[in-house]
């Protein structure tokens, strides 16, 4: 009797709600110490008490197929059947995280495609941690946002087949959802106006202002120096070139020089003989010696 569903339940996608979760693993659930001990006799209002003493979400695990308590309250859930206003507060529900993880997961698997659109998509806007446990009994970290996405397009969640949903452009083509609007979108179009103003305020800066010279960046922490005399020049008067030395030669330039002169004396008053050349053998009596006194 502890484990029928109640009369009053209404059937869900053309069955018991209780068939949601598959045989094995409900079987698994009736037998676990958990539900005997912390499920039996639970109402509507009591499951709110046990879902704030959850610190972890999961299927099942190990290898004898132990189930989770969040899957035991989602069974237990199936079973009495709450009213909709209370998975709806379960859902808005800040303060407790895993109670708005449950009342999401009894949403998906009761409620229609619009009621899952309507309810679970604002969840994406939750960023909080959380753990989950996976097949082999080990912990694993989470965020909301991501059990949300998984509840909209996953098959399975949790060790339960989850309902087929209907797509989104669907339903928006037949006027039953509004097309969503993230907040990420909200955020992009603020930083691309506050880009485009910083554009515009750069450009009238520019437009006012000449750039000044542009410095290297091993440049920026030397101390500006005044140009040295030697290279300060004024723009109005440019540099006269120069006129190259022209460099005297003889049109006869002898390299070698007589030995005479070489030993001439620099003392004055010594007399420097210099001889003429030798002419031919005919000339002989006309050669003469030329003495030059140096005064």
């Amino acid at each position: 009797m502890a484990n029928r569903t109640v009369k009053d339940a209404n059937s869900i996608h053309g069955t018991n709600p209780q068939y949601l979760v598959e045989k094995i693993i409900r079987t698994r659930i009736y037998e676990s110490k958990y539900w005997k001990e912390e499920c039996f006799g639970l109402t509507a209002e009591l499951v709110v008490d046990k879902a704030m003493a959850l610190k972890f979400v999961g299927g099942v695990y190990g290898g004898n197929i132990k189930p989770t308590p969040f899957l035991c309250l989602t069974l237990k859930m199936l079973q009495i059947q709450p009213e909709k206003d209370i998975i709806v507060e379960f859902i808005k529900n800040e303060d407790f995280k895993y109670v708005r993880l449950l009342g999401a997961m009894y949403m998906r698997l009761t409620g229609t495609s619009v009621d899952c659109y309507k309810y679970l998509e604002p969840l994406y806007n939750d960023y909080r941690k959380i753990k989950s446990q996976n097949r082999n009994g080990e912990f694993e970290l989470q965020h909301v946002d991501e059990f949300i996405d998984e509840l909209l397009h996953s098959e399975r969640m949790c060790d339960i087949i989850l309902p087929r949903l209907q797509k989104r452009q669907v339903l928006e083509e037949a006027e039953l959802l509004d097309t969503r609007i993230s907040a990420l979108e909200e955020d992009l179009d603020e930083v691309e106006t506050s880009e485009e103003e910083d554009e515009e305020e750069e450009k009238t800066e520019r437009v006012q202002t000449p750039e000044p010279h542009r410095r290297s960046y091993r440049d920026n922490d030397r101390p500006r120096r005044s140009p040295s005399p030697r290279y300060r020049r004024s723009s109005r008067s440019p540099r006269r070139p120069s006129p190259r030395r022209e460099r005297h030669r003889s049109k006869s330039p002898r390299r070698h020089r007589s030995r005479e002169r070489r030993h001439r004396s620099k003392s004055p008053g010594i007399i420097a003989m210099a001889t003429i050349p030798s002419c031919n053998a005919h000339d002989l009596k006309s050669q003469t010696s030329v003495y030059i006194c140096a005064v």
